[in-house]
């Protein structure tokens, strides 16, 4: 049964809802990769590119304001989305064949 944090009594109770949540994000995660992968079937016959620069910059502050609205480091969380956009423009290039050029 899922706990709150403050429900938790003990580091079992803690670990066993971190797993949960690890397993969750790693669910989001895939998801949004077949978006990717999508998307890049959307740009092919479009000419597009797979790095839009204007919408990397959207992404990053769509990181940073949601950080700061829940809380978070919107530093710490604009570069990891850095690198999560990175991760996803270097595969979409893979699939559009950019790297081939």
């Amino acid at each position: 049964m899922q706990k709150t944090p403050a429900e938790c009594t003990t580091m079992a109770d803690i670990r066993v809802e971190i797993d949960r949540l690890d397993r969750a994000l790693m669910t989001l995660f895939a998801e949004r990769w077949g978006y990717i992968e999508r998307a890049a079937e959307i740009k092919r016959p479009l000419n597009l590119k797979a790095d839009i620069p204007a919408r990397v910059a959207e992404v990053k502050e769509n990181a940073r304001r949601n950080a700061a609205e829940l809380g978070l480091d919107p530093d710490f969380y604009e570069r990891f989305w850095g690198q999560l956009v990175e991760r996803a423009i270097a595969h979409e290039r893979k699939l559009l064949g950019e790297d081939d050029a």
